[in-house]
């Protein structure tokens, strides 16, 4: 028992591994974020990961194999992680306010396209998009724009 106790302090206490605690990628840290939202409504339907797949493949210019791989690694790091906050650190450090708003609309559009705005999904868009400093006015504006509305 009390091994285990030092092993557990030791494991705490050591740098963490590179490859767990490493920078994200711009493109991971966004596929990250947009992921939380489809896993938001503990749902993961097969039209959302498709339509996450067309986001980033758009966003990033990815062709459509490279953003399935990015996909799948993203709904990895989303169960495995233990916080998200180097991902928002990543997206807020490299991109500008106005990607940052895209980025915003993007999550509408996942959490819209299975027909069905669930409270939780938007619970977790209003809470990275204040993550992120995106400004109420600038998220109402993003959820009008993908639903279709005008602004």
């Amino acid at each position: 028992m009390i091994q285990s106790l030092q092993r557990l302090f030791q494991d705490m206490m050591a740098p963490p591994a590179s490859s767990e605690q490493a920078e994200p990628g711009q493109a991971l840290a966004a596929a990250v974020l947009l992921c939380e939202v489809i896993r938001a409504d503990y749902r993961l339907e097969e039209a959302e990961l498709e339509h996450l797949a067309v986001i980033l493949a758009a966003r990033f210019g990815l062709p459509g194999e490279e953003a399935q791989a990015l996909v799948r690694q993203a709904c990895d790091e989303t169960e495995s992680a233990v916080d998200h906050h180097r991902f928002l650190r990543a997206v807020r450090d490299g991109c500008d306010y106005d990607q940052r708003v895209a980025l915003v609309r993007e999550m509408w559009s996942l959490a819209l396209v299975d027909g069905d705005k669930h409270p939780l999904e938007e619970h977790r868009i209003r809470r990275l998009a204040e993550l992120l400093h995106v400004g109420h006015g600038d998220f109402i504006r993003a959820r009008i724009e993908a639903e279709g509305g005008d602004t």
